[in-house]
């Protein structure tokens, strides 16, 4: 950005960004992407094989518990 603000490839002025707050963040906006595809929304499958695996190791501890 030049001194005066504006683009030095094409010359027009840049928007000063906002600062981010709760009120103007789009949580689902951003989880989509640029494109707005609703499956990038869902999570990885590594995170729900994690939670998976999590919730196994919880299990057997609390059997461990009781024997």
């Amino acid at each position: 950005m030049n001194e005066d603000g504006t683009c030095p490839a094409c010359g027009r002025a840049v928007a000063a960004q906002q600062p981010i707050t709760a009120k103007n963040l789009n949580l689902r906006k951003l989880a989509a992407g640029d494109d707005g595809d609703e499956a990038d929304m869902k999570a990885p499958w590594h995170f729900k094989l994690m939670m998976v695996l999590l919730a196994v190791y919880l299990g057997w501890r609390l059997v461990q518990l009781f024997m």
